[in-house]
Parts: C-alpha cells; sequence; structure tokens
C-alpha cells in the first residue's frame, strides 16, 4: 500500500545519511520508476529531498532539516500511538503496530504513563472486513476500477466505481467512489458489499468533491413522531439523542418528539423496541405498526 511504504521510505531517509533509489525499490520490492514517483509525492508534502546523481550520489534529506519532536507534548505522542493501533484493529497486516514499536523504541524517555486511550475500529465481520479493505486501498492507489456485488434495501445489484476513499463514519466503514451505474459520487457500505475485485482498467483520476459526512439528513425531516417509551427504555434514549430528549409523562414514561424523513426507517426503529413503545403520532405510523404486529401474529400463532 502506497501511503505504507512512503512513510517507510521517509523513515529509511531519516535514519541513514544516504540511499540509492536501486536500493529502496529492492526493499520494498517495487520498482525504480515508482520509488521516483513516491520521492516526488514525498516532495510536495514539504520534505526537503535532494538526489545526486552519479558516482557516490543517492538520495538523502537536506543537512539540517530534523523532525523536531519537541513541538509534540507526551500527551500528543499517546494519541498518535493509539490512532496507529486503531488503524491495526482492522489492518490486514502488523505493519501500523511495529510502526508504533518504532516510534515506541525511540521515545522511551518522552512517551510516560500507561496507554490510556483504546480504539478498536474493527467490527464482527473483521474476518472478512481486513481483506476488501486491503483491495480497496491498493484499488486507490493503482487507480483500478472496482467492481463488487452491493445488498441494499432496494435490491442487490452488480456495482463498478471509481474508488477515491476509504472512511469510518456513523460505526462503519465506507468506500466512496464514483459509480458508473448512477453516473454520480455515491458511498458504499463495506459489509453489504461482496466479491470485492480491482479489474485491469484503469480510470483517469477525477476533480473529486469532498465526501459529505456531515450527519444531517439531504432530505427535510418533515415527519413528526411522538412517542411514549417504558421507563427502562431510558438507556436507549438517552443513547441515540442525549439526556435531555425526553419528557416524562404523568404515568412515568416517557415522551419523545423527533423529526425523521422516511417513514420505513423510522417504523423499523420503533420495532426494535418491542412492546415498549406506544406511538401516539403520526397516525401511519400507528397504523404501519398495527400490520406488522398482525402479519407476525398470524406467522407465530
Amino acid at each position: 500500500m502506497k501511503i505504507d511504504r512512503l512513510i517507510g521510505i521517509l523513515s529509511v531517509l531519516l535514519q541513514e545519511e544516504k540511499i540509492t533509489a536501486p536500493e529502496l525499490a529492492e526493499r520494498f520490492e517495487v520498482s525504480r520508476r515508482t520509488i521516483n514517483r513516491d520521492i516526488e509525492d514525498l516532495c510536495k508534502a514539504g520534505i526537503p529531498i535532494q538526489t545526486i546523481q552519479g558516482t557516490g550520489g543517492g538520495i538523502s534529506i537536506m543537512e539540517g532539516y530534523r523532525m523536531d519532536r519537541t513541538i509534540l507534548t507526551s500527551k500528543d505522542m499517546r494519541v498518535i500511538l493509539a490512532g496507529l493501533r486503531s488503524l491495526d484493529s482492522v489492518s490486514g497486516s502488523s505493519y501500523y503496530g511495529q510502526l508504533m514499536e518504532k516510534i515506541q523504541s525511540g521515545s522511551s524517555d518522552f512517551v510516560s504513563g500507561r496507554d490510556s486511550i483504546l480504539i478498536d475500529l474493527s467490527s464482527w465481520y473483521k474476518g472478512t472486513l481486513a481483506p476488501k479493505i486491503e483491495i480497496i486501498q491498493d484499488a486507490i492507489e493503482s487507480r483500478q476500477y472496482l467492481s463488487f456485488n452491493y445488498y441494499a434495501p432496494s435490491g442487490e445489484s452488480k456495482r463498478t466505481i471509481e474508488p477515491y476513499y476509504i472512511i469510518y463514519k456513523w460505526t462503519s466503514w465506507y468506500v466512496y467512489g464514483w459509480c458508473l451505474k448512477r453516473k454520480d459520487f455515491r458511498l458504499f457500505k463495506l459489509n453489504r458489499m461482496d466479491k470485492v475485485i480491482s479489474t485491469e482498467d484503469t480510470f483517469i483520476c477525477r476533480n473529486v468533491p469532498q465526501p459529505e459526512l456531515s450527519a444531517e439528513p439531504r432530505t427535510p425531516s418533515n415527519i413528526v413522531l411522538k412517542a411514549l417509551f417504558e421507563e427502562d427504555m431510558k438507556w436507549r434514549l438517552v443513547e441515540e439523542f442525549g439526556p435531555e430528549c425526553y419528557e416524562v409523562s404523568e404515568d412515568g414514561r416517557l415522551l419523545l418528539v423527533e423529526y425523521y424523513y422516511d417513514m420505513e426507517n423510522m417504523v423499523m426503529w420503533l420495532l426494535t423496541f418491542g412492546d415498549k413503545v406506544e406511538v401516539l403520532e403520526p397516525p401511519e405510523a400507528r397504523i404501519r405498526l398495527r400490520s406488522v404486529a398482525e402479519s407476525m401474529l398470524e406467522k407465530y400463532k
């Protein structure tokens, strides 16, 4: 993966006075042309790298350049290490763990205290998630199309996209890219993707807009939900909407007033409470819930 290789090359240049492109190519098992592109990318990132041609030449970081560690506090370093540890929780390799050990071993006098932040970005689907992330990362780096089967509420479909970003949001992993079927940028949930492969065909990178990751829905929330929840469901209301989201009614139940933009999603969410909720409004939600309950009764009677 390119980001891994760039970090590795920078680490080598910081530790060695000079090294040649063929040596770097052999160490990272890539072509010399790839190393040259990587050096250009590091220069664009602001790292002052110089190359000297001929006998005795090589690649090095300009004299006098230092990564001043004093600009980072001990707390800063612990947060960086926590971030690397979190990436390893979904990585298919131990790269980030090894990088973390390198940082810690060289900063034992600087990083004090126990690890106080532990982040696990994996899920129950880690076994299938890590290979997908690796395939997508490689496709993004090499600008290859990504093909997969996608399972959505609207049904199953075969998709081919130009992948641009891997995103962790809303407790789930997504890939963001240009969908050839929809002719637009789309966000696809990795757990809904199957048979993920990168094709041999490559694409020219588009002018990619920043992914829209706002928690606010694009569609106006014009459905007003009024519902009474049993008192023992308080923990769920607080978890999802905050401690000020409800009012206590005269009979002790908790009155929730919230706005939704999708009736089906709202009804499915209400069903997760079983008989612990009574919907007051809207009438359409009451009718839908009654219909579902009657259908379930028919199946289980």
